[in-house]
C-alpha cells in the first residue's frame, strides 16, 4: 500500500505478500497462494455470473414465501461512483404496510448478488432488505491481470474506499426514502444495517465508529440505523483501543462468528479472537454475541462447502433463525425466540451471550 493512504479495513487485508525475494516467480507463487487460499476469492466465486436467486424463500414453518428480487443500477453524481443495489421484497401485501429494512454491505470482493440466502429468507419474513455493491471493492477486483491483483486488493483496502463504502451506504438509503414507488413500502423508523467481514467495518463506521487520522475524527455515524447485525466483524487496523473507537455504537447489535472465523493472507494472521474483541469493545445498551463451533470465515457467504458442507448449511439456518429473532426483538416483538435460540441450535453453538435489556 502506499506510504501517504492510512487504512480503515483490518490489519488483517493490509499486510503485504512477500515472497522473500523480488522474483517474477515469488510474485506469482504468492498471488496463486492468496487466491486459492483466502475466503475472499472463496466468496468471489460465488459472484459469478449465472448464480441464480430464487424468487422463493423458505417462509416460517417452513412455509414458502414469494419474494420479489429488483435491481437498481444507481449512481451518486455527487461523488461520480456507481452504487448498484439489489433489493428484496416480500411479494405479499404489496404496499399495505410500510417494511422494516435491513441494509447489507459485502464483504471485499464481493456484489449486491451475495449473501442471497439473508435477503430471501428476511424478505420471506415481512423485510424489505437492500444489498448495496461498493465498486472501489467489488467483484471486479477478482478480474484483470493476475500479475496486479494483489495492488488491486491493496487498493480496496486504502481508507478513501474505507469512507466511501459508507458513503454507498448513505446514498443508497436516500435514494430508496426518495424513490416515488419504493419509499412507500418502507417504514424510514425501522432501519438496520447488517454487514459481513469488511462489509461489517463499513456498517460499524456507519454506526458511529470513531478513528482518528491525522488530528481528526473521522465520524460517519448516521442517525437512521436503529440496530445492527454484524457477521464476523473486524477490528480496525493499528487501533489499540477498541471501546475508545467503538464507543459511538450506541444502539443494538448482534455479532455472528465462529471458532475456526480465521483470516489467512501470505504475512499475516488474524484469528476469531479479533471478532470477540470487536463485541467487547462495544458499550451499546444492548449486544449479542453468537460463536458457532468449527466453520470458516467465508461460510456466512453465499458458498455452499466452506466450513463443511453439513456445518454450513446448519450455519445458515441458524444464522437466519438468529437474525429474526434479533430483528424482533429490536422492533418490538419480544425475546422469546432470542431465549429459546441457544437450546434449539446448541449442537453446534460453541458460545452465546446476551448483555443489555
Amino acid at each position: 500500500m502506499g506510504n501517504r493512504a492510512t487504512s480503515l479495513l483490518p490489519v488483517a487485508w493490509r499486510r503485504r505478500c512477500t515472497g522473500g525475494n523480488a522474483s517474477t516467480v515469488a510474485v506469482v507463487g504468492c498471488i496463486t497462494f492468496f487466491v486459492a487460499a483466502t475466503p475472499f476469492a472463496a466468496q468471489a466465486a460465488e459472484e459469478l455470473p449465472g448464480v441464480a436467486v430464487s424468487a422463493r424463500a423458505g417462509g416460517h414453518d417452513g412455509e414458502a414465501a414469494a419474494v420479489i428480487v429488483d435491481d437498481h443500477d444507481w449512481f451518486d453524481a455527487t461523488r461520480q461512483r456507481p452504487v448498484p443495489v439489489r433489493l428484496y421484497l416480500p411479494a405479499a401485501a404489496a404496499g399495505e404496510h410500510a417494511l422494516p429494512l435491513v441494509v447489507f454491505s459485502h464483504g471485499i470482493g464481493g456484489s449486491r448478488r451475495g449473501y442471497s440466502y439473508l435477503g430471501t429468507y428476511w424478505a420471506s419474513q415481512g423485510y424489505a432488505s437492500l444489498h448495496l455493491q461498493h465498486v472501489g471493492s467489488d467483484r471486479s477486483l477478482w478480474t484483470g491481470n493476475v500479475f496486479s491483483l494483489v495492488g488491486r486488493l491493496q487498493a480496496a483496502a486504502q481508507e478513501d474506499e474505507a469512507i466511501a463504502r459508507v458513503g454507498d451506504l448513505r446514498f443508497a438509503l436516500d435514494q430508496l426514502l426518495a424513490h416515488p414507488q419504493l419509499a412507500a413500502r418502507i417504514d424510514p423508523a425501522r432501519i438496520v444495517a447488517a454487514g459481513h467481514s469488511y462489509g461489517a467495518n463499513t456498517v460499524m463506521l456507519a454506526l458511529g465508529a470513531r478513528i482518528e487520522r491525522h488530528g481528526r475524527v473521522i465520524d460517519l455515524a448516521d442517525a437512521r440505523l436503529r440496530a445492527a447485525i454484524l457477521l464476523s466483524a473486524p477490528p480496525f487496523y493499528g487501533e489499540r483501543d477498541s471501546a475508545k473507537i467503538l464507543a459511538g455504537i450506541t444502539v443494538p447489535t448482534l455479532h455472528v462468528t465462529a471458532t475456526e472465523d480465521i483470516i489467512r493472507i501470505p504475512g499475516y494472521y488474524s484469528g476469531a479472537e479479533d471478532r470477540i474483541a470487536v463485541f467487547a469493545g462495544i458499550a451499546g445498551p444492548r449486544k449479542i454475541l453468537a460463536v458457532f463451533a468449527g466453520g470458516s470465515h467465508s461460510m456466512f457467504t453465499d458458498r455452499a462447502g466452506s466450513g463443511g458442507v453439513e456445518l454450513n448449511a446448519q450455519v445458515k439456518a441458524a444464522t437466519r433463525d438468529l437474525s429474526l429473532a434479533f430483528l424482533r426483538s429490536v422492533f418490538g416483538g419480544g425475546d422469546a425466540s432470542l431465549r429459546d435460540w441457544p437450546a434449539r441450535y446448541g449442537s453446534i453453538v460453541a458460545r452465546f451471550v446476551a448483555e443489555g435489556s
